[in-house]
């Protein structure tokens, strides 16, 4: 039997902002191409690379070790944030920075050349902070959930998903390479689309949503989020049932049968 996938350290950020008729989310759709749920509707995110990890001297509102304790971690945690907030920059064009007198960045002509500098890997995510003379705000940011990618995919990844409030004086956009759409939607809207089959959406996508379409502000979501609760580690199982494979979570039948 070949050893099992070990799951890459990830990061997934639910932008957030109020509309007409309550809180709406971010989605990006990724490339038809990608080798990684291709043409699904996603949050932002990706692997945490080692470069987040540098970062924590431009950071403001969280250093590792409250970050780490907020994870269930020893130490790392503040790279996790780091990379939610990277990847919500590459992938839709959103930078939550704040500067020295407290104020964030809002020119926009600035943003799109130091995004593209970013994603043609012209610079890291560190020269973009200090061409901007700012560092990333964390203050806003808080822990929804975690999940890890079942056995059995080529890809495997340890996802750790935030949200936070999009900054209102920015535009967002999908990157038009690694994503190729983007919609502001109600989470139960885009609940409803993919019920439907209008768009597509991963288990982890799905269930992230159902969390908060209670909530009628971004307030309300925030507060709930960063409250003192526990945070499940979900890991689906993939199992043959009828001559189909099924996703299980844990307490569905079948789940604890694959131990």
């Amino acid at each position: 039997m070949s050893d099992v996938l070990i799951p890459r350290p990830a990061s997934t950020v639910l932008p957030l902002r109020d509309g007409a008729t309550g809180v709406e989310v971010l989605l990006v759709r990724r490339n038809l191409n990608s080798d990684f749920v291709g043409g699904a509707y996603v949050f932002p995110g990706g692997a945490v690379d080692a470069g987040d990890a540098a970062l924590a001297d431009r950071v403001a509102g969280l250093d590792d070790s409250t970050a780490s304790q907020r994870l269930g971690l020893d130490s790392g945690g503040l790279a996790y944030y780091v990379a939610a907030l990277r990847e919500l920059f590459e992938e839709a064009g959103l930078l939550l920075v704040t500067g020295s007198a407290g104020a964030t960045t809002a020119d926009a002509g600035a943003l799109a050349r130091w995004r593209e500098e970013l994603n043609a890997r012209r610079c890291v995510f560190a020269d973009v902070l200090d061409g901007l003379d700012q560092v990333l705000d964390l203050r806003g940011v808080a822990y929804l959930s975690h999940w890890v990618t079942p056995v059995g995919p080529p890809r495997r990844f340890d996802t750790r998903f935030f949200v936070v409030e999009a900054p209102a004086d920015q535009t967002a956009g999908h990157d038009e390479a690694e994503t190729v759409a983007h919609r502001w939607l109600r989470p139960v809207d885009a609940l409803a689309l993919a019920a439907s089959g209008a768009i597509t959406m991963i288990l982890p996508t799905i269930r992230n949503l159902e969390s908060i379409t209670a909530f009628e502000r971004v307030a309300d979501v925030l507060s709930w989020a960063g409250s003192a609760r526990a945070v499940t580690r979900v890991e689906p199982r993939m199992l043959e049932r009828n001559g189909e494979t099924v996703i299980v979570l844990p307490g569905d039948e079948g789940y604890e049968d694959l131990d």
